[in-house]
């Protein structure tokens, strides 16, 4: 059994576990392995980083799984993630760090990157508001894959606001030279579309990523446009290459047809 540090003030506990992914330990675990087992790969080079989903796991945890698998054959070469997901509970400007210690989930206690999230904080655009961070599911939906496919790892956890690409990308460059760090954007793609329109759309989305071109990408086709936008930016400064793991919608995984949301999978690599 994982032990859970008993709840203080300094720990963020999980907002929707039992909701958008199983709370119970042992069931969460079992449906991640299940849906990593679904992958096929042969990862040969290490991500620089990743583009996830962040549904519920009944609609894009096997899209998310494709790109998770991607950090299995380098997990114990991967000991940061900044992860970077919008804002969906409250307005913000800016964008949000965080002032605790760790990050919970069913699985247990992540801890946070104290000294690299102060460095983030000398930025005027980056605060500690711990109110973002409260009932935000972009961010705490990936933990549990995290928490799965790497052994041991510190957190830098962002909400995005509004913001220039160019801030988000100052964030992602001000740590660019960390060792053995992973970039992950979370980001959901077109919303409440039909199944052909969602495929259009997202299908545009993704050739835009391709090609580096955030400019290409408005804010109705993914809701984690920003932190998308800003990591394209840098990834085109370091000339990276950009690979599709997985494209799909609601209609696909667990939803019907009518109205659907689009999720992607991408690797992000030298």
């Amino acid at each position: 059994m994982v032990k859970i540090m008993s709840l203080q003030t300094n720990i963020r506990p999980p907002a929707v576990a039992g909701s958008f992914y199983p709370g119970n330990q042992d069931e969460l675990e079992s449906s991640i392995q299940a849906y990593l087992n679904g992958v096929d790969s042969h990862a040969k080079i290490k991500p620089r980083a990743l583009i996830v989903p962040h549904a519920g796991y009944i609609y894009s945890g096997p899209i998310a799984a494709s790109a998770y698998a991607q950090l299995i054959p380098f997990a114990g070469q991967i000991s940061t993630v900044i992860l970077l997901g919008p804002s969906h509970r409250v307005p913000l400007s800016g964008i949000a760090s965080s002032s605790l210690d760790f990050f919970q989930t069913p699985l247990g206690n992540i801890p946070l990157d104290r000294k690299l999230i102060d460095k983030l904080e000398q930025l005027p655009f980056v605060q500690a508001y711990d109110d973002a961070h409260q009932q935000e599911h972009s961010l705490e939906v990936q933990l549990p894959f995290l928490q799965k496919v790497l052994p041991e790892f510190s957190l830098v956890p962002l909400v995005i606001g509004q913001v220039e690409d160019h801030q988000v990308s100052e964030v992602i460059e001000s740590l660019w030279q960390e060792q053995n760090s992973l970039f992950l954007i979370s980001s959901d793609l077109s919303h409440y579309l039909d199944y052909n329109r969602a495929q259009q759309a997202d299908q545009a989305t993704s050739e835009a990523i391709a090609d580096l071109a955030p400019q290409n990408i408005h804010y109705e086709q993914a809701c984690g446009r920003s932190a998308i936008a800003g990591m394209l930016l840098s990834a085109k400064k370091h000339h990276l290459n950009v690979q599709l793991l997985d494209l799909r919608n609601s209609g696909d995984t667990a939803g019907t047809k009518d109205k659907v949301v689009g999720y992607g999978s991408w690797r992000i690599y030298e």
